[in-house]
């Protein structure tokens, strides 16, 4: 079995990948990025606009997860025009492609974003969804209904996976917890928008990417499952969590951003109970993996740079 992924060089993507290759599946990455992390899969370089190179893609194909999109939400605020285009565009673009080709299954990659307009605070994936007030959240949505039309209107199996706030090495360092582990190793105070109480329900990037392989299974066609973590992690608790691994880190406070995602609790036992699937790491487990992978990543880089200053010494 092969399948494509796109986005296939990114955080999240890039662990799928490990975790396909794993289970013996033979991956084709497509992302504008090269993929290096590792060397036993293909790679076509393309944007998710680019439909013609996107058809090419799918040759030989028996699935697509379609991760690739514009994720951080402080980029979509900035960039809107742009980000509708890769996450709204570049969706249906996939669909399209699919649907022209002999190819059935498509996994797509939403977010626990979508269920912001919602006045529960406990959801599932039959919860109505209420009007966004992101435009991160609407392009989610957006391509939620895409999927989810094409597989009314033309046979396409689409799998809908409503992922929790993802956390992990090689996440980009954009993300909260990057930020703060990368202020905290450097001695600069950890700053929080607003009194620090929203809150994520924060899944370990590995545990992520064990669902979305098992969202191959037959059971999953056509429906939605969320994938979130099981523990209720604020922003406050965050810093006080690398403060408490790290040392002495100070922690400062700032007005909160606009469209700010106060947090909902998505229930993941359909995915426990279709799947097998549930979180594995704990919040400080996994914050304790990702600062020393993110130690190792910094050793390495000064390695290397000490490595080139010494060879070039060594040719004066």
């Amino acid at each position: 079995m092969k399948v494509l992924v796109t986005g296939g060089s990114g955080f999240i993507g890039s662990h799928v990948v490990d975790k396909l290759r794993e289970k013996g599946i033979e991956v084709r990455v497509y992302d504008m990025v090269m993929p290096t992390f590792r060397k036993d899969i293909e790679y076509y370089q393309g944007s998710l606009l680019d439909f013609q190179a996107l058809r090419m893609a799918l040759s030989g194909v028996d699935a697509v997860y379609h991760i690739g999109a514009v994720a951080d939400v402080k980029d979509v605020f900035q960039e809107p025009h742009y980000a509708e285009a890769i996450n709204v565009r570049g969706t249906i673009n996939v669909l399209e492609a699919v649907r022209l080709s002999p190819i059935k299954r498509v996994i797509y990659a939403s977010t626990t974003w979508v269920y912001e307009g919602c006045p529960e605070e406990f959801v599932d994936e039959k919860t109505p969804l209420g009007p966004p007030s992101h435009l991160y959240t609407a392009t989610k949505i957006a391509s939620e209904y895409y999927c989810t039309t094409y597989s009314k209107l033309y046979g396409l199996e689409t799998t809908i996976l409503r992922y929790g706030i993802p956390y992990g090495p090689r996440a980009r360092s954009g993300a909260v917890i990057p930020i703060f582990v990368k202020k905290a190793l450097a001695g600069e105070p950890l700053t929080i928008a607003g009194d620090g109480s929203q809150y994520r329900r924060f899944v370990y990037v590995e545990d992520l990417a064990e669902g979305n392989v098992l969202a191959l299974k037959s059971i999953a066609k056509n429906k939605i499952y969320n994938l979130d973590g099981k523990e209720k992690i604020t922003i406050k608790q965050i810093a006080e969590t690398i403060q408490r691994i790290i040392g002495d880190v100070k922690i400062e406070y700032v007005p909160a951003r606009p469209g700010d995602f106060k947090g909902k609790i998505a229930s993941s036992e359909l995915a426990k109970k279709e799947l097998g699937w549930e979180p594995k790491t704990s919040f400080e487990e996994g914050l304790r993996k990702y600062i020393e992978w993110f130690k190792e990543q910094q050793e390495k880089k000064k390695n290397e740079w000490d490595r080139i200053d010494e060879k070039l010494r060594s040719a004066l």
